[in-house]
Parts: structure tokens; C-alpha cells; sequence
């Protein structure tokens, strides 16, 4: 019996006609039949056909076909645009099914053609691996959204049993608020699914004995394998070379998560993907950037797509400014060493701010598919002004005393060079020269050290021509301006600020909030980011992360301006710890008529 297994929880419709994302084609006694199946949980959905192809999404195309007498045919034949997790052979580049692989087709058993995934944390011991992607994926197993077969395996150089492993593990695993009363029993079942696997990032034979412990794990079932690359990114390509060569699926799909950041500039991240290019296809590399899973961010074009009210007001005809504000109310705190190569621009603005920033910029995209949504991004980041010196602001925080507590400055961490430049804040003006957006700034501020930690976009509209009410408001027109204000993080909050009457009989106009707060409305905990990320990477939906061509367009925004605060060495304007940050951002919002929306009396 041939099962197909959808591995997802969501509600949504899994076609079963090839395309260029995923494809499964059906054949019953020679003909072909497409269809569509409907998954609304993480249940299996059966088919029982005579004869299977199996398409798989990185691999080639596999059917097996069941004979007369009982035994297994599988003709293996390329199939055009799904490659496999390409093997390093003699030092060439081969796309082409190994002996091995094509003895493993051959012994395949139909009868127990039940998918598996196979999830391979590199570098297991880190504080990410710790903190993030272990604890995620515990809440998709509690949830229910990992498929029924499924193995999780640790890779490290560090020395460690199983056992120590889901110790370490098991530290950091808490479960839904909305759940608990099972918890200790999916903790334990959980655990049993993790083990770990010590090596050299550089070493196929490590690789190869991961390789083998991964299919006693695996079995005869259909074997697909996601390496998610918690490593720094100076061994990124020493891992995946060897997890190319030594450890992908020979069946199913093998799919590799990279870490932030993607280099350091254009010359940099181009090498990068280059050398990723050697070991991967495109489509087998997600480039996770883990602002993109925030709920917020992703309820941004639900929020303007399905909303007659907001979409034909979202461009440069009603939108005065956009404001993209990110802030820490810590320091670097012994992570100096790390940050003080890339410092805040690379660190956040180049990333996080600027994927948001394409996402709220995009136009309407042809469909919900990946490819039609990173469409619009590109599009949006290939119409952007470059940026100039004379639009960015940066800062550094200094040590500071408050309530007889005195906080340290950057360069007070033991980590970070003495006389170091690399800014802690920085603030930038960009445009977009398109037809929607021409002449609208979109304000970035990003910074560590700050009066408090929120991440939100905010959108400042135009000030009502001929406004009947002007006299009400004073000469201060900006207190009369609708502002929307969707709160990433903390706290996830979406509201408007309107202007109303105050009860009463005289007239007085008073600023309000519509206001949605998502823990008010929503009784359910709010998944993190990682969680949707790493179902999104399991299930092979790419929308959330990011192309190689969105990743050239955004470093060749960001590179000339770095290069030439690095180059003329440019002192950053010193900010006290635990302040609003330095006073040129708010010269820079002004320059353009802009007020940050942060630091009014009224946030």
C-alpha cells in the first residue's frame, strides 16, 4: 500500500500536479491522474494506486512499479528542474544517482512507503540550537505538526552522549500555556526522538557514520533530510560540502537552513551563494531570517490584502511616511566579539528592517505561491534609491549612571577592540522610486542600549486637506495625523490612531486608538518564529525566506554606504545607555518632515 503523508497542521490544499515548487504525479494502470487532497491536520491521507511515481522535490524521479509476480521494478530517469542534493564525485559536480542509491531504489518496499524526516541540528551545543531551534521544534511535536515519523539528531565537535543531550535539552523545553496537562509525557516522548552524533564540521567520514546512524533510524521508508546550519558562517560551506557528499537523502528531498548573516557586503554574500551554489540547488537553500515568522509580519499583507479600507489608501497619495523602528534596552553583553564585525546596520537594518520594508512596499502578487511573493520583493528592493552617507545616521552607546546603577559602554566589553567605531545605532532615510512610493520616506532605527525593547512599523498618514477641525489642533497639525502602528514585538498590539469628540457640550477633539491587542483578542499563545520557519522548511513552502536575488539586491543597497563609513572612518555620535539614542536621528526625520513616531507623549 503506497501512503502519502502530509506532515503539515495547517488547513490548506496540497495539489498532486506537478509544478515548479512540488510536484507528485499519480499513475493508475499506466494513466496519469491528478488530483487534489485536502489536509485540514497532521492525519495521513492514503491513496492505493497499482503503480506510484514518486517525485521527489530535490531528487529524481523514482517509479515503482508493482509487478505481476510480487517484485519491485524502479526505473530511475532524470527529471528536469529536480536535482538532488548534488554529490561531490572525482571533483565533479554529478546530478546523477549513485549505484548505491539506484540499489536502495531498487529494495524499496512499496508496502512501506511512509515518509520520513530526518532533522539534523548543526551545531547542537550552540545557545541558538539551545534557546531556539530545539525548544521550536518540541512545540511543533506538541502541537502536532511534525510528521508521524520523524527523527531529530544533534551535530557538534563537542563530546556528548544521547543522553547528555536531551538533558541539555530538556532544560530549555516549556510547553503551551493552553496544554500543559500532558506535558511531561510529550516532553519524554520527544526526547526519545533526539540523539547526537559528535564530529568535525569538515569531515565527510563524521558525515558519513551521521549518515549511517540516520538510516538505521529511517528505515525502508522514503528518507528526507533537513540540515539546519547553527554554525558559524566562516565553516558554513566545510558542513554543507560534507553533508553534500556524505549525509543526503538518496530518495527524498534534502533541504539545508543557513544562518544569518549571509556575508558582509555584495562581495562577501556573491562568494557565499557562490560556494553554496557547488553543494545545493537554489531551491534547496532557506535562508532564515527569523523576523520574517513573527506574527505580525506575517499578518502585514493580510492585514492590507484583505482590508478594503487600507489598500486603496497604501501609497504616496495618503501615506506621508513609513517608520520601521527597531530597539534593545541591552548592550552587547559578552557578544561584542560577534557583533563588532558586522555592527547594527548588518546586523538588523540590512536584514530584518529591510525584508519587512519590501514586504509592506510590494505590490499585489500575481498568487499566495513563494515565487510570486519574492517577485514583489525584488521588485520593491531593485526600485530603491541608493543610500547616501548624508541619510544615515550612526551611534554608539557610552556608559551612563542611573538610580545608582552605572551601565557600560560598548567598548567597556571585554570582547569589543578598545576604539571601536562599529556603530550601536544607526538611522537611515530611503525611497523608492516607483510609482506608488515616489517621494514617501521610509525611516529606519535600529540600536542596542535604548530606553526600551519593541520592534513595530509605523505608518504616519497625510494631514487631511481643508480640515474643518485645523483650529482645534493648534499649530500642531501632527497631533491631528491617523497613524496605523502595528507592534511586532513585545506585547503584539495592531492600532489606529483617530481623532474624536470628548463627551461633553463643548468641542474638544481628542486622540484615540482602535485598537486590536493580540493577547486581549487571541486566548491562544502566539507561536515563535523559529516554529513556523522550521514547519515552513519541513513542508517546502519557501515564501518566508529569502532568494538569492533578494539577498544581491539588498546588500547592493547597503554595501557603498558601509564601505564608506568604514573607509573615512566615521566617528559615531556618542548615546548614553538606556537613552532614546543620539540626537542627529531626530535631525535626519526632520530633514524630511518627519517626527518618529516613538517618542511622542502618545506612543
Amino acid at each position: 500500500m503506497a501512503t502519502l503523508y502530509s506532515t503539515t497542521c495547517r488547513s490548506i490544499s496540497y495539489s498532486l500536479t506537478p509544478s515548479s515548487s512540488s510536484s507528485s504525479s499519480l499513475s493508475i494502470n499506466g494513466q496519469n491522474h491528478h488530483q487534489r487532497l485536502n489536509f485540514s491536520s497532521c492525519i495521513a491521507k492514503r491513496v492505493l494506486p497499482v503503480k506510484v511515481s514518486f517525485h521527489s522535490r530535490r531528487n529524481f524521479h523514482l517509479n515503482v512499479v508493482l509487478m505481476q509476480d510480487g517484485a519491485v521494478a524502479t526505473p530511475v530517469t532524470p527529471v528536469e528542474n529536480e536535482t538532488p542534493f548534488k554529490k561531490l564525485k572525482d571533483g565533479f559536480l554529478s546530478s546523477v544517482p549513485s549505484t548505491e542509491e539506484i540499489k536502495e531504489a531498487a529494495s524499496f518496499d512499496v508496502n512501506k512507503d511512509e515518509s520520513t524526516v530526518s532533522i539534523t541540528v548543526v551545531g547542537a551545543s550552540g545557545d541558538l540550537a539551545k534557546k531556539k531551534i530545539f525548544p521550536a521544534l518540541f512545540a511543533l511535536y506538541y502541537e502536532g505538526c511534525l510528521p508521524e515519523h520523524f527523527t531529530i539528531f544533534g551535530y557538534a565537535r563537542s563530546k556528548m552522549t544521547d543522553a547528555e543531550l536531551r538533558n541539555m535539552v530538556s532544560k530549555t523545553l516549556t510547553c503551551r500555556i493552553d496544554k500543559r496537562e500532558n506535558c511531561d509525557e510529550k516532553m519524554d516522548q520527544f526526547l526519545k526522538r533526539c540523539f547526537y552524533h559528535s564530529g568535525q564540521y569538515g569531515s565527510q567520514e563524521n558525515f558519513a557514520e551521521l549518515d549511517k546512524k540516520l538510516k538505521e533510524h529511517e528505515g525502508a521508508r522514503v528518507s528526507n533530510r533537513l540540515f539546519y546550519l547553527s554554525i558559524p558562517p566562516n565553516i558554513f560551506i566545510e558542513a554543507v560540502k560534507c553533508a553534500s557528499s556524505s549525509a543526503s537523502s538518496g530518495i527524498g528531498w534534502t533541504r539545508v537552513i543557513v544562518e544569518k548573516p549571509f556575508g558582509r557586503d555584495s562581495d562577501s554574500s556573491a562568494a557565499l551563494t557562490k560556494a553554496l551554489k557547488q553543494y545545493l540547488d537554489e531551491d534547496q537553500i532557506f535562508r532564515i531570517d527569523h523576523y520574517l515568522g513573527k506574527e505580525l509580519v506575517e499578518n502585514l499583507s493580510v492585514l492590507r490584502f484583505s482590508n478594503l479600507i487600507f489598500e486603496p489608501l497604501w501609497s504616496r497619495q495618503y501615506i506621508r511616511n513609513v517608520q520601521l523602528i527597531f530597539s534593545e534596552d541591552f548592550g552587547t553583553e559578552g557578544r561584542g566579539g560577534y557583533f563588532d564585525n558586522y555592527g547594527i546596520i548588518r546586523d538588523i537594518m540590512q536584514n530584518h528592517l529591510l525584508q519587512i520594508l519590501a514586504l509592506f512596499a510590494m505590490e499585489t502578487p500575481v498568487s499566495l505561491d513563494a515565487e510570486d511573493i519574492r517577485n514583489e520583493k525584488v521588485k520593491v528592493l531593485r526600485s530603491m534609491r541608493p543610500l547616501q552617507l548624508e541619510d544615515v545616521v550612526v551611534g554608539q552607546y557610552k556608559n551612563h549612571t542611573k538610580g545608582g546603577v552605572t551601565y557600560p559602554a560598548y567598548t567597556d566589553d571585554n570582547t569589543v577592540p578598545k576604539g571601536s567605531l562599529t556603530p550601536t545605532f544607526a538611522a537611515a532615510a530611503l525611497f523608492i522610486d516607483n510609482a506608488r512610493w515616489d517621494g514617501v520616506p521610509f525611516l529606519m532605527k535600529a540600536g542596542k542600549a535604548l530606553h526600551n525593547k519593541s520592534a513595530e512599523i509605523r505608518v504616519q498618514f497625510r494631514h487631511v486637506p481643508g480640515n474643518l477641525y485645523n483650529r482645534n489642533f493648534g499649530t500642531d497639525l501632527d497631533r491631528a495625523t491617523n497613524e496605523l502602528v502595528i507592534r511586532v514585538q513585545p506585547d503584539e498590539a495592531i492600532y489606529l490612531k483617530i481623532n474624536n469628540k470628548v463627551p461633553g457640550l463643548g468641542m474638544r477633539l481628542d486622540r484615540s486608538n482602535l485598537h486590536l491587542h493580540y493577547a486581549a483578542r487571541y486566548s491562544k499563545e502566539i507561536p515563535d518564529a523559529y516554529e513556523r520557519l522550521l514547519l515552513d522548511a519541513i513542508e517546502g513552502e519557501r515564501r518566508l525566506f529569502i532568494r538569492s536575488d533578494e539577498l544581491d539586491a539588498a546588500w547592493a543597497l547597503f554595501t557603498p554606504v558601509l564601505k564608506e563609513l568604514e573607509e573615512k572612518k566615521i566617528i559615531p555620535e556618542y548615546y548614553p545607555y538606556g537613552s532614546r539614542g543620539p540626537v542627529g536621528a531626530h535631525y535626519l526625520a526632520a530633514r524630511y518632515k518627519v517626527r518618529w513616531g516613538d517618542l511622542g507623549i502618545e506612543q
